[in-house]
């Protein structure tokens, strides 16, 4: 009988995603009830099967380069309820519940604050929780 993972120790399913040449895969986090999209960001293979496994969303940071627990800082967990991949393999799409209503680093709900507008960007949405009071002043 053959084991369910490959050779890296990642299961099967993780093989059906298109990943970039870095090994990344764009992540959008979706609202379990409201269907607001409330960011997006990069998961590679290690980071995407312990979503799955942990329940809550881990992403990789680019900029970092190592994993990143959404809300290890700030408290702004995203619970998973879903996680779907795109008709073309290569877009996630992470259902969740979103702890303490802030999805930014910006203390927004979204990271989808900015609207266009006669050619400029006009931000519609509140900062709910200043930075500072959710990160600490850096």
């Amino acid at each position: 009988m053959q084991d369910s993972s490959d050779n890296v120790g990642n299961p099967d399913w993780l093989n059906s995603i298109r990943w970039t040449e870095d090994g990344l895969v764009p992540a959008i986090a979706q609202d379990a009830e409201t269907g607001d999209i409330l960011m997006m960001a990069w998961m590679n293979a290690e980071s995407l099967r312990l979503s799955a496994e942990e329940g809550h969303a881990v992403y990789w940071s680019r900029s970092r380069g190592k994993l990143w627990r959404k809300g290890e800082t700030s408290g702004h967990q995203q619970v998973i309820r879903d996680i779907r991949l795109d008709c073309d393999n290569d877009v996630v799409l992470l259902k969740v519940d979103q702890k303490g209503g802030i999805a930014c680093h910006t203390g927004r709900r979204s990271c989808f604050y900015r609207s266009l507008e006669d050619g400029q960007w006009v931000e519609k949405d509140p900062v709910l929780k200043d930075p500072n009071r959710i990160y600490g002043s850096k």
